[in-house]
């Protein structure tokens, strides 16, 4: 979602975690059910700043995920003040990623060094510092942080950028150019650190279509350019704020047609659709959009579905700026099962990737 998060996400991860088998039915053609491409997971993000269910939000998503994702926004205070890096590493994500490992889920990552609230301004952390991702010390302080959190969580696929499209639309020339400049300057230390991971931008989807901030859109030909090193594209939709109505009305070559002719792999990084009435929508719409982006992913033979939020988030304790998101888990705020989990679950079921 195009929300900061990031900061509370992390301090609540801190205080929680400090301290395949079977056979292939993809292979038995009398099988009625299709295979599926993605991984499927969800962050750890709790409903509300409680650390005690953050361990409890995975043990309830951990049967019906493959993969987890460990979202992340540098903590730029403290590198700031010169805490080294593999120390604030091990004081957070790892601690996440370690447990995602112990329920037997695959880890994914999203490193975040803008501004997920409003992607015409920088981090709110750099602003308050009075500091900015257009330095080159401050560039050179998100290498090195990727370069230890790559080498400790050891994801298998990592975004270094995100919402890059949206970026360099609504921001200033210079802050687009430092996000840039970092995330180039990380990708050739994360590649060092681990040959083997696999780098990402995310971009944000609804841009990418034409169908947000007055109808640019522009593809990727502009992404591919500025950040050469991806080797997979992340995804972030949220087709209910760019006009779209009912989520049978999303296009089925929403996301294929992103890479059409130039083909890369594609991970849906963030997204979803509410349930709620306050945004035009209801359980039921909820549902059928889970069923809807299955078709969209199988069609682009995607690599991984995620979330994020698995539940709703109580916006009473977490800030009114998260209101448009609040709603899009599969379960409640108190963690009770909603009609979208159910559609969750039966694609989950599906043959899944080795």
């Amino acid at each position: 979602m195009p929300v900061s998060r990031r900061a509370w996400i992390a301090a609540t991860l801190l205080s929680a975690l400090a301290g395949c088998g079977g056979g292939d039915p993809a292979a038995d053609p009398s099988s009625a059910v299709p295979p599926r491409t993605y991984v499927m997971g969800f962050s750890g993000i709790p409903p509300r700043l409680d650390p005690a269910l953050v361990t409890r939000v995975v043990d309830l998503f951990a049967s019906r995920a493959d993969a987890g994702l460990v979202l992340q926004e540098p903590p730029w205070a403290e590198l700031l003040a010169g805490v080294d890096p593999e120390t604030l590493v091990r004081a957070n994500p790892l601690g996440i990623a370690t447990y995602f490992r112990g329920k037997g889920l695959r880890v994914i990552a999203s490193i975040d060094p803008g501004n997920g609230l409003d992607r015409a301004h920088e981090s709110a952390a750099l602003v308050a510092a009075g500091r900015s991702l257009a330095e080159p010390a401050v560039q050179e302080l998100y290498r090195r942080y990727v370069g230890a959190f790559v080498t400790l969580v050891r994801p298998e696929a990592v975004t270094l950028a995100s919402e890059t499209n949206l970026i360099r639309v609504l921001s200033p020339a210079p802050v687009y150019a430092g996000l840039v400049a970092a995330a180039n300057l990380a990708a050739a230390e994360a590649r060092r650190r681990d040959p083997s991971v696999r780098l990402m931008i995310s971009i944000q989807v609804d841009v990418a279509n034409g169908r947000l901030v007055g109808g640019v859109g522009g593809g990727l030909a502009q992404d591919r350019a500025d950040f050469p090193f991806i080797q997979a594209l992340g995804l972030s939709s949220y087709p209910y704020l760019a006009g779209i109505d009912d989520p049978d009305e999303i296009p089925l070559d929403y996301y294929s047609r992103l890479v059409a002719g130039a083909p890369l792999p594609l991970y849906v990084i963030e997204g979803g659709w509410p349930s709620t009435s306050a945004l035009g929508s209801s359980p039921d719409e909820q549902r059928r959009y889970i069923e809807r982006q299955a078709r969209l992913l199988d069609t682009a033979g995607a690599l991984a579905w995620f979330q994020i939020t698995f539940t709703d988030l109580d916006v009473a304790t977490l800030g009114a700026g998260l209101a448009p998101f609040a709603d899009l888990g599969l379960v409640d705020k108190s963690l009770q099962p909603k009609a979208a989990l159910a559609a969750w679950d039966a694609v989950f079921t599906r043959p899944r990737p080795r």
